[in-house]
């Protein structure tokens, strides 16, 4: 098994500009905000490209970020590739390990498995659907997923209350920097364009092969603990891109108690004590509903 990572992959699809444009420094914030996907996901992942007849030769990862599924998926094939726009988060991931690649260009027709893990929503759909019906296998698969919006898991002292503190802050601080790849993470990739219903559909890929994935509540998405403390709240959060273009719009607040994050942080205690938890013991516990979609090129 080779591990590849490119940041020079010319037909890249990514309209987003928010995380494409890190530093070796955010990436490294990043990868350490962001957990790495269940174990469970990267079997749902494998079980349906094998049951449909898939290969395990190569797979590309696109907007890899710090390279996470990248290296879940690497095991199972000879090859890996991660692609990414952003230098930072290419570094990142070379920095986990892997090996640096050229701008070598994929062979059309070479490739058994496409991923991308909660980066879809940033691609220009109509372009990303070309260029995997061209370098995929006959028979090869594509993997989307996202792990939508972070909701405040119901167990939570005062849940309903902390929920409306998210909403409100949501609405009152982030809404104006919100873009149309958000609202597809927050509804699951129902509104992402698939091969057959985008403007000039791409007939390379099977809609009788189409697979949605629902994760249900209680099934891990995500490793690590459910809940974390509010120091490690405050990383999660603060590695979204709304408030990462909020921090850029107000650099002069970032790391002080007008900063976004930390406003909403102090929101939570204070709906938490008033529940009755003990100040410095308050602790968050959230859950996310993870969606994972299939498409096969035909054969």
């Amino acid at each position: 098994m080779s591990s590849q990572l490119s940041d020079a992959q010319p037909a890249l699809p990514v309209t987003e500009t928010t995380f494409s444009s890190y530093d070796q420094n955010q990436g490294k914030a990043y990868a350490h905000a962001r957990p790495d996907y269940d174990p469970g996901v990267y079997k749902a992942i494998i079980n349906h490209h094998k049951s449909t007849g898939g290969q395990f030769d190569t797979v590309v990862d696109v907007g890899c970020g710090p390279g996470s599924a990248t290296r879940g998926l690497a095991p199972y094939f000879t090859n890996a590739i991660g692609l990414d726009p952003s230098q930072g988060m290419v570094a990142t991931a070379r920095s986990f390990g892997g090996v640096s690649s050229a701008s070598r260009p994929i062979r059309d027709s070479s490739v058994d498995l496409i991923t991308a893990a909660n980066a879809a929503h940033w691609f220009d759909m109509p372009k990303f659907w070309l260029a995997a019906a061209r370098i995929l296998k006959p028979g090869g698969t594509v993997a989307l997923w996202t792990s939508g919006e972070i909701r405040v898991h119901p167990s939570m002292p005062n849940a309903a209350a902390l929920q409306a503190v998210f909403d409100e802050h949501t609405e009152t601080y982030l809404k104006p920097f919100h873009v149309p790849g958000n609202y597809m993470v927050r509804s699951g990739y129902a509104d992402l364009g698939l091969p057959w219903s985008i403007a000039q559909p791409v007939e390379a890929f099977d809609k009788e092969s189409f697979v949605r994935k629902d994760w249900p509540a209680g099934e891990k998405f995500v490793v690590g603990e459910s809940e974390v403390d509010l120091d490690t709240f405050e990383k999660i959060i603060g590695s979204g891109s709304p408030p990462t273009r909020w921090r850029q719009a107000h650099p002069e607040a970032v790391g002080t108690e007008n900063d976004v994050v930390r406003i909403l942080r102090r929101k939570i205690e204070r709906v938490l004590r008033e529940s009755g938890v003990e100040e410095g013991k308050e602790r968050m516990r959230g859950t996310i509903h993870g969606v994972m979609l299939f498409v096969k090129k035909s054969a």
